[in-house]
Parts: structure tokens; sequence; C-alpha cells
């Protein structure tokens, strides 16, 4: 596949997926490999959906909008933006590891910097490297002491 077919996979991944919760585009995109985030899980595939799902379900109007994306040979890359409304419970694997197992809703919204390095061959992602600004959610669901989400959301300081 072409660098221009890779980003158009990795598009409508996020569209159908993340943005719409139809999980069928993993099993049609997502191939053998690891999940450098979750190395021990036995199928990438399973994990992402169940990711997804969890994230579905704590943030009901989830979107992702790609803000950058690169492109050379097997490798896409591309920052983008979460964005929700904490209606439901957020589980893990979306919190840190050694944090709370699980976040009752909130109501507030967040607005979460992601960055993406996807390795694709042959129309199948084999490998994945992701980064979440997981103590920004946090402060913006207003989950860190000292920290509100108004000041989490602009930088600002107390």
């Amino acid at each position: 596949m072409t660098a221009e077919q890779n980003s158009e996979l990795v598009r409508r991944t996020f569209a159908e997926a993340f943005n719409r919760g139809d999980l069928r585009v993993i099993d049609e995109s997502v191939g053998i490999g690891v999940d450098h985030q979750h190395p021990d899980e036995a199928s990438v595939s399973d994990h992402l959906k169940h990711v997804i799902t969890a994230m579905r379900r704590a943030f009901p109007d989830l979107h992702f909008e790609i803000n950058q994306m690169i492109a050379e040979g097997e490798w896409v890359s591309c920052h983008s933006f979460m964005t929700g409304t904490h209606d439901g419970e957020l589980r893990a694997p979306l919190l840190p590891r050694n944090g709370p197992q699980m976040i009752p809703a909130t109501g507030h919204q967040v607005n979460v910097a992601h960055m993406h390095l996807i390795r694709i061959v042959d129309g199948k992602t084999v490998e994945l490297w992701h980064v979440m600004d997981t103590l920004t959610m946090l402060g913006q669901l207003g989950l860190l002491p000292g920290r509100s989400a108004a000041q989490a959301a602009t930088g600002a300081r107390s």
C-alpha cells in the first residue's frame, strides 16, 4: 500500500471506530502485531475494541480530530485531540495502572492530546505506539488536587 492509502486507513479507523463506534473496521484494519502501550495483550484487535468500547461508554459523544498526519512508507504518525463529555463510568484500561480502577461520571468535558505512530503492512495495522495526555484529562475531570478543570484546560497555574 502507498503512504496515502495507509493515511486513509488511519483516518477511516478513527472516523468509524472511535467517532461512530463501528468496530467492524478494527477487524478489517488490524492484523497480528503489537500495541507497545499494552504489549502483553494477546490480541491487539480485541484489546483495541475493548478500549474503544470503554472510551465510548465513558464519553458517549467521543470524537477524535486529527490535526496533523505524516506518512512515509509503512508508517503513519498523527497528532489528534480527543473531545467528549464524561457522562459514563471511566474504567481501566483508560486509567493509570496505579490509580483508581473506576471513576464515576463527572459531566465534565475533555479535550485531550494524543500522538500515534502506526505501522501498516498489507493493509493491516501491525504495530502501534500511542501517547495520551492522561494528566490533562484527569485535571479536566477535576480529579487532580489543586488543579481545577478550568486550570487544566487553559494551562493556568494556581
